[in-house]
């Protein structure tokens, strides 16, 4: 049963001085297995709904950069609590929003895992697709296709 979503989608950082909204449909969702994922979230692995830039906006607070610094991309905090909120991805046009800040993250399921190879031994997932490190950059459009057809109607 593929669970739905509702648009929009709204959710916050632990202390709840910032806000976001995501107004369309998440284009792929994922589980990151990558050490410094695991750093990042203090888990095993983090929680990921990708949307287009345009479909995401901060509401309310404010987010400071910090963890990757990079001009691809750009890990984006609270500034009061510093709860990881979302990552830009600008060269690719996304935000790559961690699912368990959203107010109702219980439609979430990853539809792919990356870096297995980080993986630690008992963490499991329900991801559909594994890559042993992140898919190649040709492979999303076919993935975010199949994301798409398997959350056919995924919205109310």
């Amino acid at each position: 049963m593929t669970r739905t979503w509702t648009l929009p989608m709204t959710g916050s950082c632990r202390c709840d001085r910032v806000r976001f909204e995501v107004s369309v449909d998440p284009i792929l969702t994922s589980a990151c297995h990558c050490t410094g994922c695991q750093k990042m979230s203090s888990s095993a692995y983090s929680l990921t709904v990708m949307v287009p830039t345009d479909g995401f906006a901060v509401v309310q607070g404010d987010v400071v950069q910090g963890g990757l610094h990079g001009e691809d991309a750009r890990h984006m905090f609270c500034d009061h609590c510093k709860t990881w909120m979302f990552t830009r991805i600008d060269a690719f046009g996304l935000v790559n929003v961690r699912a368990t800040l959203l107010d109702d993250p219980s439609w979430f399921e990853p539809f792919i895992e990356t870096y297995t190879c980080e993986k630690l031994a008992w963490a499991t997932t329900p991801a559909q697709i594994s890559f042993e490190k992140f898919p190649p950059p040709e492979s999303y459009g076919a993935l975010m296709d199949a994301f798409r057809t398997a959350h056919q109607g995924g919205h109310e």
